[in-house]
């Protein structure tokens, strides 16, 4: 798995995941837990992390639609 996303917006996480899964591309969001740690204020960012197989077209995906993401 070759992370694609990482960001404290919850916001760009869920949207994110949305895109993905409307594409057929499965995703795993990474460091939920953290959260409780934390205290849910959202200093510790979330990861999404797709298959090294998907990761082409996943960032393509989230690119077209306005998401920022890493090479």
């Amino acid at each position: 798995m070759e992370q694609l996303l990482r960001t404290n917006n919850m916001a760009d996480m869920a949207f994110a995941q949305a895109l993905l899964r409307g594409e057929g591309i499965d995703c795993f969001e990474m460091d939920v837990n953290m959260s409780v740690l934390e205290g849910s204020i959202g200093i510790f960012p979330r990861r999404l992390m797709v298959r090294s197989a998907d990761i082409d077209r996943a960032r393509r995906c989230l690119r077209d639609n306005g998401i920022d993401v890493e090479e």
